[in-house]
């Protein structure tokens, strides 16, 4: 087999980092926002040493090349597409899926829609999108989601963050080194339009993803801000496979500040799909 390091999907062309050996299992990751594949650069090596390839995906609107303008392009089936371009484009036919804040939305969603193609799925943080819709008529979920509200906004966002992302990151608990590079790529021309899409493209959705058939995993902290509990614990009723649910004593950004639990959460997920 041979390396990827970027894959092509009509105009758009996205970077790959394909890491560990190349004759293993494959583990396709997903980051979340405002992350990039880097984000999995302390868990990846984990792997790698139990012997599972990785194929860390900088996902639309990250890639330099692949930067639509307009909200519409960053619809869930699009994102979902994008990932099975990367199988496609391996060669292979099934992976072990992992996502992280928006890469898990695209990991649910991706089971749900090619359960074929997935034969393990480990999620962090974010919630199944129905538990979600749920949590927001049963909990306090909407104070923690206010966020979304003020993404939908054209221009002013932008004008928010730029000048302190680095800053929010860095509070919110992200090792420094990691908010200022995240903080610099949103600084690249479109990044950080691009990556707010994905919150303004939400009301574009055309339904939700049904029930998960694939084993699952789903890691979550009791610190993050952004997840109520409600939300976290109601994700099983969506899941029609072996299941597995862990609470961290952790805030919000796993891959960065809790890589071996989230190493070890997708090891004992692919070693029971072996089975």
């Amino acid at each position: 087999m041979s390396r990827l390091s970027q894959v092509r999907r009509g105009r758009l062309l996205f970077d790959v980092r394909d890491e560990g050996p190349v004759d293993g299992e494959a583990v396709l990751l997903l980051h979340g926002f405002p992350e990039d594949a880097a984000s999995w650069d302390r868990v990846a090596p984990l792997l790698h040493g139990e012997g599972l390839r990785t194929l860390a995906l900088d996902q639309r609107g990250y890639s330099p090349g692949a930067r639509p303008l307009e909200r519409a392009a960053y619809r869930m089936p699009w994102l979902v597409a994008d990932a099975m371009a990367v199988l496609d484009a391996a060669g292979l036919a099934r992976v072990h899926l992992v996502g992280h804040d928006w890469g898990a939305g695209v990991a649910w969603a991706a089971a749900a829609a090619h359960p074929a193609r997935v034969a393990s799925l480990t999620v962090l943080a974010t919630p199944h999108p129905r538990a979600f819709v749920w949590a927001l008529s049963h909990s306090a979920q909407p104070l923690r989601s206010w966020y979304m509200g003020l993404f939908q906004l054209p221009a002013l966002p932008e004008a928010l963050l730029r000048p302190r992302l680095e800053a929010l990151l860095a509070d919110g608990g992200l090792p420094a080194a990691d908010a200022a590079r995240y903080a610099a790529r949103m600084r690249e021309p479109g990044a950080l339009r691009a990556a707010l899409n994905w919150y303004r493209a939400m009301p574009l959705a055309r339904g939700l993803p049904g029930a998960v058939e694939i084993p699952t995993t789903y890691l979550w902290g009791v610190h993050d801000p952004a997840i109520d509990a409600a939300a976290a614990e109601r994700s099983e009723h969506h899941v029609a496979a072996p299941y597995r649910s862990l609470a961290l004593d952790a805030g919000h950004w796993l891959p960065e500040t809790r890589h071996e639990e989230v190493a070890e959460a997708v090891l004992h997920r692919v070693r029971a799909a072996a089975r």
